[in-house]
């Protein structure tokens, strides 16, 4: 017995080692990455081209490469000049075009309102739910794609019985319908290059149609877990991020190009729900880990990661070499492309689901909800230093878009149509 004993309390002695060296692999391999400016960085861009001057802000995060940030002379402080109250939340900002907003509501209504007035225009009513901004082309005098989720309610898991979800390009005009397709339940934000529009759904597939007549031009199984981001575009290839715990380089035939990964965790795993932001040669994006990542935008590798303290559901916006991203944890940071270090860092009142946008160096984000607040608030800070320029006591997930001389604030269910005081 007293050998048994001797025995057993060896076993337990090196099974307990053998999880503590475990956990501390572990540890080691999921602690913060810091980068390097001399690996698949090009420290300039060119220009992005601009929209054109019809379609000012044509798609979620405003440009195919989803670095939502441009250059308008439009700084705060604001006053508000008409108000829309939409009914329901609206947790996807508008793209703008055609003097119009076109936006969704969570309750499966699509608008078109006056940028002006705020007058509504149109409606769709989906009975679908919605979860995506939708895309502006000039496709028969002006179309605007949206993707549909299943029908109500907004949490059905996906495989079950009827769920499916849809895209369908409407007439700018009168909201009439030129085609509709069925794909999977879709909360990917519409992205649109020349012809053809991409689109991802929970089925983890990417589908490419004929932006012109809706003919499906190739569909693809990518991912082992549901794509709940937009794909980004650049230099020829697509990217998105997936909740398998990868993100994808896809040529635009569909091609697989790269795969890339999240750092390993001891417990719980990583989804990708924020769609990347594509500029310096590199992929930013970030996770549920809550992390931010950047990959080789050439081969996937992986190149820095830096914690936040809660999930990263937002999408980073990217201005002159600073990642700009918010987190659950209550706080935004703008990191440092090129080595994913901490350039500045500022608390806010509560937890940053929605993504940045930056207007004029200024960055906008929201929160989800405040003490002595209905909703959230919207925060504007200076993007080079994290200063606060300005608030606003409404918001809920990515707070503005903009055109020349206005700025669109998106609340909880209200849109603001708002220029500069004098």
């Amino acid at each position: 017995m007293r050998r048994l004993l001797i025995v057993l309390a060896a076993v337990a002695v090196l099974a307990g080692g053998a999880l503590t060296a475990y956990i501390v692999h572990r540890l080691h391999q999921s602690a913060d990455e810091r980068g390097s400016t001399t690996t698949d960085y090009v420290p300039t861009e060119a220009a992005p081209k601009p929209p054109p001057p019809d379609v000012p802000w044509p798609t979620y995060g405003f440009s195919p490469d989803r670095t939502r940030s441009v250059q308008i002379a439009l700084r705060p402080p604001f006053r508000t000049v008409w108000r829309y109250q939409a009914g329901s939340l609206i947790e996807f900002p508008p793209s703008i075009g055609y003097n119009r907003l076109f936006f969704s509501t969570n309750k499966g209504t699509f608008a078109a309102i006056s940028a002006r007035t705020g007058k509504y225009a149109w409606k769709y009513h989906a009975h679908r739910c919605v979860a995506a901004s939708p895309a502006i082309g000039p496709h028969a005098h002006g179309t605007v794609y949206e993707a549909f989720l299943n029908q109500p309610p907004c949490n059905a898991q996906n495989g079950g019985h009827g769920v499916d979800g849809e895209v369908i390009a409407f007439g700018v005009g009168h909201g009439k319908i030129h085609w509709q397709q069925r794909i999977g339940p879709s909360e990917s934000s519409p992205l649109l290059v020349g012809n053809r529009l991409y689109v991802g759904d929970w089925n983890g597939d990417v589908w490419a149609f004929d932006a012109n007549h809706g003919r499906v031009v190739w569909h693809r199984h990518v991912a082992k877990g549901a794509i709940k981001g937009a794909l980004a575009y650049a230099g020829g290839r697509l990217y998105v991020g997936a909740y398998d715990g990868h993100v994808y380089a896809l040529s635009r035939t569909g091609r697989v190009v790269w795969k890339g990964s999240a750092q390993p965790r001891l417990f719980g795993g990583s989804y990708f729900y924020s769609t990347p932001a594509v500029a310096y040669g590199r992929v930013y994006i970030g996770s549920t880990d809550g992390k931010v990542y950047a990959f080789g935008a050439t081969d996937g590798h992986r190149l820095w990661s830096h914690s936040t303290g809660g999930y990263v559901y937002a999408s980073p916006a990217i201005w002159q070499q600073r990642v700009l991203v918010g987190s659950y944890s209550g706080n935004f940071f703008a990191f440092d492309t090129g080595t994913g270090e901490v350039r500045w860092k500022f608390h806010a009142g509560g937890p940053i689901s929605g993504s940045a946008v930056v207007v004029d160096g200024v960055v906008y984000f929201a929160t989800l909800h405040e003490p002595h607040l209905k909703n959230g608030r919207t925060y504007a800070l200076d993007a080079r230093t994290g200063k606060e320029l300005w608030t606003f006591p409404d918001g809920k997930y990515t707070p503005v878009v903009a055109e020349r001389g206005k700025l669109f604030l998106i609340g909880y269910g209200v849109v603001y149509g708002m220029v500069p005081k004098q």
